[in-house]
């Protein structure tokens, strides 16, 4: 009799692994869906869409993106918190998912509580880069013309807590100099709004800029990374062009919802790492002036601890800048 019992209370007891581990054998069981927290067409769209095609191959599965906008990212951010836990909802977010606890007053989600870390996939350099007939020639001419004519000149971001409204904050602190900033819907319509001479300046990622700065339709200043961008190997870095301490990359990582069993997780952390390696991908992220993160970082506690540090970091900048969002 206690034999009985005794097995089965084994058998109580192994059956959530079981359950668990047949999940993941059977995952994917239907579509995957990337949230992208931005329009389509803007940078963190244009790395998403690139990687679905190796990320679904290693995945043996069909993969789709949805642009879910508002509040920096953190509509996003709140349905994916709330979605099911089964691994086919993944988000797919940048340095933004560590500022919005700064930014935002309430958020309807915890940035580390409610999401389990997949890993990371990129670094994205920024530039900046101005209309195309703004009078200064080089990053010095520009901070010149800037602090002499601060009243007029206006600063274009993708919203509050976007890449270029957080890069545009440190490059009004690093020349101590306020200006208009003007807010768009994302970084797709602020770079219409700059190449049609709405607004003047902008900071963005290479990602969205590369484009139009091989075109030659707006000017660029400098790359914000201490190496040059082969894709646009011309422009210097803006600690040659005149500010030495002036250094922002964009990171991007892939979470799910929290309680997404193990298993899952390290399949996708998997995947992910083979998705990374395929060279079609490679040189895509490289013409789009972004590169691919070393394998060592594309697991979840190495996206966990990035996490944390940039909350850490951004969190007293944010506080001095006195900008917060409701």
């Amino acid at each position: 009799m206690v034999k009985k019992i005794s097995a089965i209370v084994f058998f109580l007891c192994v059956l959530p692994l079981y359950s668990v581990l047949a999940q993941s054998d059977v995952y994917p069981s239907k579509v995957i869906t990337i949230v992208v927290p931005f329009a389509a067409g803007g940078p963190t769209d244009a790395v998403a869409r690139v990687l679905t095609r190796p990320l679904g191959a290693a995945l043996k599965g069909q993969i789709i993106v949805e642009n879910v906008t508002g509040a920096g990212g953190s509509v996003a951010a709140a349905r994916v918190a709330k979605s099911p836990p089964d691994g086919h909802t993944l988000f797919l977010h940048h340095i933004g998912h560590s500022t919005a606890v700064s930014l935002y007053r309430k958020l309807p989600y915890d940035p580390i509580r409610d999401f389990e870390p997949v890993g990371l996939v990129g670094d994205i350099p920024m530039t900046l880069i101005a209309k195309k007939d703004f009078p200064a020639r080089d990053l010095k001419e520009l901070i010149a013309y800037v602090k002499a004519n601060r009243a007029k000149i206006n600063l274009a971001h993708a919203g509050i807590g976007s890449a270029s409204h957080l890069c545009g904050m440190l490059f009004q602190s690093a020349i101590d100099t306020d200006l208009t900033t003007v807010p768009y819907g994302g970084t797709g319509p602020a770079m219409l709004a700059l190449m049609g001479g709405q607004v003047d300046i902008m900071c963005d990622q290479t990602v969205n800029t590369t484009p139009q700065i091989k075109a030659g339709t707006v000017n660029v200043y400098g790359v914000t990374t201490k190496a040059r961008v082969p894709a646009i190997s011309h422009v210097p870095p803006m600690h040659e062009a005149g500010l030495p301490d002036f250094e922002v990359a964009v990171w991007n990582g892939i979470y799910t919802p929290r309680g997404t069993p193990k298993p899952i997780i390290d399949k996708l952390a998997r995947a992910l790492q083979e998705a990374l390696r395929d060279p079609a991908l490679r040189q895509r992220f490289s013409e789009l002036g972004m590169e691919a993160v070393p394998e060592s970082k594309v697991t979840p506690e190495a996206l966990r601890v990035q996490l944390k540090s940039e909350i850490d970091k951004w969190g007293p900048i944010i506080k001095r800048s006195g900008v917060f969002a409701d």
